[in-house]
């Protein structure tokens, strides 16, 4: 359940719960690592380090940075200093201290969308190639949301079919847009019917539509735009009746939705009640694709913003994540661990990620 706000201040307290969030040690642990440690003292020998407690948590959004694909975005112009940077044990080291014993990796903005046909299928088939390689060498710890070559529609049916049927894949990772088509454009529908025919996770980021490039001096699209875009993919899907076409797909939006919260009442009232929507949909029926989709708490873990959320959505539907490297998992724990507490706080660290994924529950 929700924390009542006593409890969720104490909870935030900066003397107290900091440190146990960003190290993953109980207040029990603690107390028994303090007596070990004055035993120690008393016998007059050096104690043992402190054990943290095993990771259980599950990192739905989780950037991975594979060569050839970071090679690619930096002929573009699309490199910045996280990615940069990334590395295999840097990510492993913020795992351990956030207490995550798996995250789900897919590349970030803009995947291969602005390289051409050609070198998209390449990259993709290599980036997917490089996340499998991390599963194979660090067992339990990774999972993957395959890129795919899109815009291009055949060539993406193809690694469809390769990822899930050769890969073991867990899903697909795919951008909010692309371009100047949103998800709920008729032109993606062979590969909705496609996913919907395998029951497919489809995790999406946001990424810079055309239409949006450099809105505000000095403001870039990740701050703002991003989360707009977000929103307008996601409400795209529903009122194009296309997640009601394709019932089967589990879709997880990154960052909480975007600014969904904001803008919920506008849907559920406001459009429902004017043409060209009013007759067609109900509140209840667009209450009831949002209660369906999956919301990650990557740069929304702050008390208010997931307090919002999960009184538009239920607690069932969102799950833990942290976007590295822009963000650490410690960071994104202490959060998580301000707004949730008791069979709630499970559900969003874990229990919801495996009713997802149900091979992540022996991970």
């Amino acid at each position: 359940m929700l924390k009542s706000p006593k409890r969720r201040l104490f909870a935030a307290c900066t003397c107290c719960a900091e440190p146990f969030a960003a190290t993953s040690l109980s207040r029990r642990e603690l107390l028994a690592g303090g007596a070990s440690l004055g035993l120690a003292a008393m016998a007059g020998v050096a104690a043992p380090a402190l054990a943290q407690a095993k990771p259980h948590r599950i990192d739905i959004h989780h950037h991975v940075t594979p060569p050839s694909w970071l090679a690619a975005m930096d002929v573009i112009g699309r490199t910045n200093p996280p990615l940069a940077n990334w590395s295999v044990q840097k990510t492993l080291e913020d795992m351990d201290k956030g207490g995550v014993a798996t995250s789900i990796v897919s590349p970030t903005a803009p995947q291969v969308t602005p390289l051409g046909k050609a070198v998209a299928v390449r990259i993709a088939r290599e980036a997917n190639e490089y996340s499998a390689k991390m599963m194979a060498d660090h067992p339990g710890k990774f999972g993957i949301f395959a890129t795919l070559p899109l815009p291009h529609i055949d060539e993406s049916l193809k690694e469809i079919a390769h990822v899930f049927d050769n890969m073991k894949v867990d899903g697909i990772g795919m951008m909010t847009n692309y371009g100047d088509k949103w998800l709920g454009y008729s032109y993606f529908d062979p590969i909705w019917a496609e996913l919907n025919r395998r029951k497919a996770v489809v995790y999406t980021h946001p990424t810079d539509a055309n239409c949006c490039v450099n809105l505000v001096q000095g403001q870039g699209a990740s701050g703002i735009e991003w989360g707009t875009d977000t929103t307008r993919t996601l409400i795209n899907l529903i009122f194009s009746g296309t997640t009601q076409k394709y019932p089967d797909i589990k879709f997880i939006w990154s960052h909480g939705g975007g600014a969904l919260v904001a803008f919920a009442e506008r849907f559920l009232i406001q459009w429902v009640n004017t043409p060209p929507y009013r007759g067609k949909f109900t509140r209840e029926q667009v209450q009831a694709e949002l209660n369906k989709f999956y919301y990650d708490t990557a740069q929304v873990s702050l008390v208010g913003t997931l307090s919002a959320l999960a009184k538009l959505v239920p607690v069932s539907q969102i799950v833990y994540g942290t976007d590295f490297p822009y963000r650490t998992a410690a960071d994104h724990t202490k959060g998580v661990n301000a707004t949730f507490s008791g069979d709630d706080l499970k559900a969003v660290d874990r229990e919801n990620a495996v009713r997802l994924i149900p091979r992540l529950k022996s991970a």
